[in-house]
């Protein structure tokens, strides 16, 4: 097979190429960045630094957050042209859309930090209201790694940064503040709806936040029952095969933060010592040749 990585060379990029070519496969990482379209009547082709894409029997997309929208832009040439795709653009933007896939996973019965969003300054007291007394988690629509993301101890703490945001015409939206679990959530890979792997991820010192971005420490975690089932409910909402799922333990049960499409395996690799690369290629390979053969038949 010809199997094209879309993204930059990152330490999960390079594994999974690595992985691809001991499998025999043929493997390029190329960057969307430097990807541009050319779209006519009943033509579509793609071109990376002047030279078009051609030949790939599958993308496994791994692109950025602050480059979804061209991103996917690439990637959906790819779908128009008929490839397999190991996460549609449509999967990717849903999950990216942090309002939009709390909303899919609260009505698919899954369970999500109360969360509110407003597009008015005038409605501060009432929302900080409906979270009762202190702290409140004020999250930007656009962050990732834990940034954009602030604790404020108190209300008037709260209403100053959502007074800057609106301000500052910046998205946001308020989550409830999980004390049982601050510091602390959990990564859970997911692949082809089964999970693979998981870490519970833990800050230093005084942080909130648990991204290993930011120097949390991580280990192996043995999952209950119940997280295994949202983890693997809230990939399937999203309909993302592959993906990380951060949830956190609370005294109701397991709420989701976040699914992650192009969520980082060097963490989980390093603690776990499972080859989750090679488990995402066989998942590849595997899922392009059914869609090769659902072509033979229906030509």
């Amino acid at each position: 097979m010809k199997i094209l990585i879309l993204g930059g060379a990152s330490y999960t990029n390079k594994r999974l190429r690595e992985a691809a070519r001991e499998r025999g496969h043929i493997c390029h990482i190329k960057s969307y960045k430097n990807c541009y379209l050319s779209v006519e009547s009943g033509e579509t082709k793609i071109f990376y630094k002047g030279k078009e894409l051609v030949g790939y029997d599958a993308v496994i997309p791994r692109i950025a957050q602050s480059y979804t929208k061209y991103g996917t832009a690439v990637l959906r040439q790819f779908e128009m042209k008929g490839t397999y795709v190991a996460a549609s653009s449509l999967a990717i933007n849903r999950s990216r859309n942090k309002l939009r896939s709390m909303q899919l996973l609260a009505k698919a019965g899954v369970g999500v930090p109360k969360t509110i969003i407003a597009n008015s300054d005038s409605e501060t007291d009432d929302i900080l209201d409906a979270f009762g007394k202190g702290p409140y988690i004020i999250k930007t629509l656009r962050g990732t790694h834990g940034k954009g993301v602030v604790l404020a101890e108190t209300k008037k703490a709260a209403k100053a940064v959502m007074q800057a945001f609106y301000v500052e015409n910046v998205n946001f939206m308020v989550q409830e503040f999980i004390e049982e679990s601050a510091g602390t959530d959990i990564r859970v890979l997911v692949i082809g709806g089964r999970i693979y792997a998981s870490i519970k991820r833990q800050s230093l010192d005084d942080e909130f936040r648990s991204n290993t971005h930011l120097g949390a420490e991580g280990r192996k975690v043995k999952l209950t029952e119940e997280e295994k089932k949202a983890a693997k409910k809230a990939a399937k909402v999203m309909g993302l095969p592959i993906c990380g799922v951060d949830m956190m333990r609370s005294s109701r049960g397991p709420l989701i933060l976040e699914v992650n499409s192009s969520a980082s395996i060097m963490t989980p690799e390093k603690i776990t010592g499972k080859d989750i690369a090679t488990k995402i290629i066989k998942y590849v390979e595997n899922n392009a040749k059914r869609g090769q053969k659902k072509d033979r038949v229906g030509a």
